[in-house]
């Protein structure tokens, strides 16, 4: 049951205050079910509890096997290294290339739409109603009218709000959408949809943080970029400064694999199962998305535009009949769809597994065993950072069997999350202590480029996003995952292990000269438990001793509210 308009002045009034108390009883869920619920009685009682639907109809399907005829299949083929030439009777080698540039991350993914004659498969944690959100549905809707059959998968946190273009796409013949582990509330804001949910608490928090977009099961593109204008530099006044990863070969096939799962699993409802009662016939909602998506130009990099490793455009490439790949050995690793599903049910070559409690996701356990094996360097990068004791202690083995040990992450002044900030910071002293250096990225006074030099950067603020980490330059890890415990423990989440000392060498090398010059290098200052914060400018070195851009009663707040916040939740 919906929320009742009378009491929506009551609920805008009400819900601040009881969405902060609820988020810091999150964690500890007997007294957050006890407190929440009296807290919102009231609420509750006029809203009714809402349920989701039962008994859902899916129908099951899978990637295309068939796809041999496509202009895709053939590029990917002739893309790849030849087994009887470079690197003979090698079956199982992907190629790879990295997409460091908003730009052409975005131009790649539309690219691959316009060019797939068989199937596309999208799944989002986010796709937004911006401009890029907008243009990016708009492809599907338009590949759809091709005859190509389009599967996209959403996230329900930020979808609820997007019903509308979500409607009219999957009115379209070709078109099904699915959303992942929706709220029983539809809608609303996202504070009320959460506030009215919390009688499903662990719903709330299971989240699909997986991104992921396949065209004819050829190509595929996965790695930490949402589908939104600040993913792809178009927002002002803050850029994500992310990455993602073009793949051809076996390792597309076991992304698939990944993708069926969530699709046919039982956290993904159907749109039309969960949508509301009232919503338009198929042709007004067609109608709609039509004038929602109408006059929408397409942002495409220059022709002949290199990204920060050297490399022109995927969709110029494409139309040359080959895409520029480095062969590796990929990885696939995947979280289990829900808790407590046996290792393998995705099928494929695809790594799965359930979290048994205290224990963290497949995703977060292949990166803590491949930091374990480093011996000479361990690059880490992540936007969010909040390191569990066993991250800390393969971190610690790295650097004692010799290896040079960086973690990157966002400063306080750059990130969007200020309580994980916090998080965070509490394990400054114990990573320095243990020889790792830390690098927090600096804000921009001026518009910046994300990677590279050619890159327009169209906000003033970069803030990082990119999940990386690099090992002896051979091994890199790359995908949707923050180096947390959220994305440890309830976020499922997608990501590659790449055994390649070219690309692993490429990523290092991008982060020394770009990153590393750009951000506050963070060390103890001679009094114990003192840290102090150095950065060059205009060829001067500069050292600060407190938190930078930030003032007394910022730093007071969010360092209380972390001490509250459980740093599964952070």
């Amino acid at each position: 049951m919906n929320t009742p308009k009378s009491f929506a002045a009551l609920r805008t009034a009400w819900e601040p205050l009881a969405y902060r108390f609820c988020l810091l009883a999150l964690h500890h869920a007997v007294f957050a079910r006890a407190l929440c619920a009296a807290a919102m009685a009231a609420v509750s009682l006029l809203a009714g509890c809402a349920t989701l639907p039962g008994n859902v109809h899916r129908v099951a399907s899978q990637a295309r096997t068939d796809v041999g005829d496509s202009a895709l299949a053939r590029i990917a083929a002739a893309s790849l290294p030849d087994p009887d030439g470079a690197m003979p009777g090698i079956s199982d080698v992907s190629g790879v290339r990295l997409l460091p540039s908003g730009d052409q991350a975005l131009d790649a993914r539309i690219a691959l739409a316009r060019a797939a004659r068989h199937t596309v498969d999208a799944q989002y944690y986010v796709v937004a109603n911006d401009t890029s959100g907008r243009q990016f549905l708009r492809e599907l809707r338009d590949t759809a009218r091709r005859g190509v059959r389009v599967r996209l998968l959403v996230d329900d946190l930020y979808a609820g709000g997007e019903d509308e273009l979500l409607a009219g796409l999957a009115a379209h013949a070709n078109v099904e959408v699915r959303v992942f582990n929706p709220l029983p509330v539809r809608s609303g804001g996202l504070r009320t949809r959460v506030l009215l949910s919390l009688h499903e608490i662990g719903r709330v928090n299971r989240r699909m943080h997986n991104k992921l977009f396949i065209a004819d099961n050829s190509f595929a593109i996965t790695g930490g970029r949402n589908i939104a204008d600040e993913y792809f530099g178009r927002s002002k006044p803050a850029n994500f400064i992310d990455m993602d990863a073009l793949l051809a070969g076996p390792a597309v096939r076991a992304l698939s694999a990944s993708f069926d799962a969530f699709w046919n699993g039982p956290l993904s409802y159907p749109f039309e199962a969960i949508a509301a009662a009232d919503r338009p016939a198929p042709a007004h909602a067609r109608e709609r998305f039509s004038a929602l998506v109408h006059d929408l130009g397409r942002l495409m990099p220059p022709a002949g535009e290199r990204d920060a490793l050297g490399r022109g455009p995927v969709g110029a490439q494409l139309a040359q009949g080959r895409v520029e790949l480095v062969p590796a050995k990929v990885r696939v690793v995947a979280d289990a769809v829900v808790q407590g599903l046996l290792a393998g049910d995705a099928g494929g070559s695809v790594e799965e597994a359930g979290t048994p409690k205290g224990r963290e996701g497949a995703v977060m356990a292949a990166n803590l065993d491949l930091l374990r094996t480093a011996r000479s360097e361990v690059l880490v990068v992540s936007p969010y950072f909040v390191p569990m004791p066993r991250m800390i202690e393969a971190l610690t083995h790295a650097s004692r069997e010799g290896a040079s040990v960086s973690v990157m992450t966002n400063s306080l002044a750059t990130t969007d999350e200020p309580l994980v900030h916090y998080g965070y910071a509490r394990y400054r002293s114990t990573l320095l202590q243990m020889g790792a250096a830390l690098y927090e990225l600096m804000p921009a006074g001026e518009p910046q480029p994300a990677w590279s030099d050619t890159e327009s950067g169209r906000g003033s603020l970069g803030r990082l996003h990119a999940k990386l980490a690099v090992v002896d330059r051979r091994w890199f890890y790359v995908g949707s995952m923050n180096m947390d415990r959220r994305s440890a423990h309830c976020n499922t989440e997608l990501g590659l292990i790449v055994d390649s000392p070219a690309l692993a060498s490429e990523l290092a090398d991008l982060i020394h000269r770009m990153r590393m010059p750009a951000s506050f290098t963070v060390s103890e200052t001679p009094m114990r438990g003192s840290l102090q914060w150095s950065f060059l400018r205009d060829g001067r070195r500069w050292v600060l001793h407190r938190e930078p851009e930030s003032n007394w009663a910022q730093r007071l707040r969010w360092s209380v509210l972390s001490l509250v916040v459980d740093e599964d939740f952070l």
